[in-house]
Order: C-alpha cells, then sequence, then structure tokens
C-alpha cells in the first residue's frame, strides 16, 4: 500500500514523497526524472515492501514538492542537498541502494562521488554518466542531435508552450517510444488512467522540470552559448567507486548507447545490464525485469 507524506527540510524546502514497506526497516531510495514525478516508482514500491522501507520523493520542482522560481535553485549542489536532508530524516543512512532514473540519476551520479557514506550501493537506470555524456556532447554529432531538445526546454516560454492543448508537446516523449503501442514487448504502457496520473503531476506546474536544463551545464553547444565544448570534469569529481548496477534499455532515442563506452573508467566496481529492444521508459516496460535486477544486487550487499 503506498503512502504519502511530506518531508519538510530544514532550509525551507518540502519534499512530496510516496512511500511503502515498514517504518525501520533498511531503505531503498528511488529518484524519478523528467517529465515524470514519484509515482512512476509505485510498482516498485510495493514490490520491496515486505523487506524494505520504501521511499520516492518527488525532487524539487515537480508535483508537490517546493518549486523555487530561480534556475540556480536546481543546480545540483541544492539537489543533493536536498537528497542529504531526505536521508537524514530517513534514519541517517547508509541507505541499502539508491535507485535513480534520468534527472534522478543525474543527482544520484554525482551524490554517490561526494557522499559515498550516504549508501551501501546505486542503481542507475537509463541516466548518463556525467563524464560520458560530456564527452558524447562535445564528440558525437547523434549525441548532440539526440539532445537537442534540452536547449527548447531551456526557453523562458517553454512550460507554457509544453502545457497547451492538453501537454500536446509532451506526450510525444513517451509515444514516440511505443508507449502507446501494445504491439511491442512493454509497450501500450500509457494508458487513459496513467495519462491521468501524468496530468495531475503536470497540473502542479512545469517550471521546475524546466529548470533542470536551465541550471545544467550539460546541453547541447548553441551559437550563443557553447561553454560545454570548454567544460572539463577532473576524473576524482566523478569517479564512483561504490558497488554500482547500470541498466541501460538500448532503444533510448534521446541517450544512445554510445554514453556506455569507456564507463568502466568511472564506476570500476559495476554491474551493466543492457536491455535490447527497451527504450528510456523501460520503469513502465518492464518493472518486474528491473525489480530482478535490484534484487540481484541487493543479495550481494555490503554489510
Amino acid at each position: 500500500m503506498i503512502e504519502t507524506f511530506q518531508a519538510a527540510l530544514p532550509y525551507g524546502i518540502t519534499l512530496s514523497c510516496r512511500a511503502a514497506g515498514p517504518v525501520g526497516a533498511p531503505v531503498l531510495l528511488f529518484l524519478h526524472g523528467f517529465p515524470e514525478a514519484a509515482f512512476v516508482w509505485d510498482e516498485l514500491l510495493e514490490h520491496f515492501s515486505d523487506r524494505y522501507r520504501c521511499v520516492a520523493p518527488n525532487l524539487r520542482g515537480f508535483e508537490h514538492s517546493s518549486t523555487p522560481v530561480e534556475a540556480d535553485a536546481y543546480r545540483i549542489k541544492h539537489l543533493m542537498s536536498d537528497l542529504d536532508a531526505l536521508i537524514d530524516q530517513l534514519g541517517g543512512g547508509p541507505l541499502d541502494a539508491l535507485i535513480a532514473h534520468d534527472w534522478g540519476g543525474a543527482v544520484a551520479w554525482s551524490f554517490a562521488v561526494q557522499y559515498p557514506e550516504r549508501l551501501k550501493q546505486l542503481v542507475i537506470i537509463n541516466s548518463p554518466h556525467p563524464a560520458t555524456f560530456l564527452r558524447e556532447m562535445q564528440l558525437s554529432q547523434q549525441q548532440q542531435a539526440a539532445s537537442a531538445y534540452m536547449n527548447f526546454l531551456c526557453r523562458p516560454d517553454a512550460e507554457t508552450l509544453l502545457a497547451e492543448n492538453d501537454f500536446a508537446r509532451l506526450w510525444p516523449m513517451f509515444t514516440n517510444m511505443g508507449a502507446a503501442d501494445s504491439s511491442r514487448v512493454g509497450g501500450g504502457w500509457l494508458t487513459e488512467p496513467v495519462r491521468d496520473q501524468y496530468r495531475a503531476a503536470w497540473n502542479c506546474g512545469l517550471t521546475g522540470g524546466c529548470n533542470y536544463y536551465r541550471a545544467s551545464p550539460l546541453k547541447p553547444a548553441t551559437a550563443a552559448d557553447d561553454s560545454v565544448m570548454k567544460l572539463v570534469f577532473a576524473p576524482e569529481f566523478v569517479t564512483v567507486r561504490l558497488p554500482t548496477l547500470v541498466i541501460w534499455a538500448e532503444d533510448d532515442m534521446a541517450l544512445p548507447i554510445g554514453l556506455l563506452d569507456g564507463l568502466e573508467a568511472f564506476v570500476p566496481n559495476m554491474r551493466l545490464v543492457r536491455v535490447p529492444g527497451a527504450t528510456h521508459w523501460v520503469v513502465h516496460e518492464r518493472p518486474m525485469f528491473i525489480a530482478a535486477e535490484i534484487e540481484k544486487q541487493l543479495v550481494h550487499a555490503p554489510a
């Protein structure tokens, strides 16, 4: 059974959370991406709730969580602070696992580097590691083209345009990868009830979600801003030493598989599971496959 609660952090930010499982049990924490919300994890929360306290916060800017107006409030350092403060409220950790997708993964990659004592292991689902994403953004025309939508989301009118005509520009992010096609393996998940869940989240506002892109230095170069081409990450600031499971759906139109090349240099203790035929929305498409791979990872968790 899914419960909801508000986590009031000590500096004025509140995160609306979904949870399942007994308070006091080992904690699994789930982080969603854009344009989603915490509800996307419900099936996994319930699956693991017999042994774990499973918590999925809406990240700042999403659904009923606090939504600062300024884009700078969505820099990774602030998002990591939210996560650190939430873990304090959940008992201080270490988490048995931090499980993250898309933008949640961007936060999780950095958090695992900066706060390794806060978690036993990391699970990443189709979220690019910052070092390989930077490389591909600088050198790969395929990745530059696949990420061109990011510059649209940085427009000052992006949230207004996205909300028009029953979110007509948002639905193709799902349907272009077969979300409404029941003939595909894992397809057809975007039912009318699921659409209503998304509508409810999006009706809370889209400015916060767009601000993630506005605040990020990792987006395709333009004539007006080519700063990404000058960006460099020192290896010690992007190397994850924790045991890490990376699940990668190979038919992700936004994140081509070139992002996996050389990943082991930055994640030396990694188990990589590639999922042919699945897309960026693999959490919806194959939740029990995801659960089974997380189960395998948890069995080998450090004491």
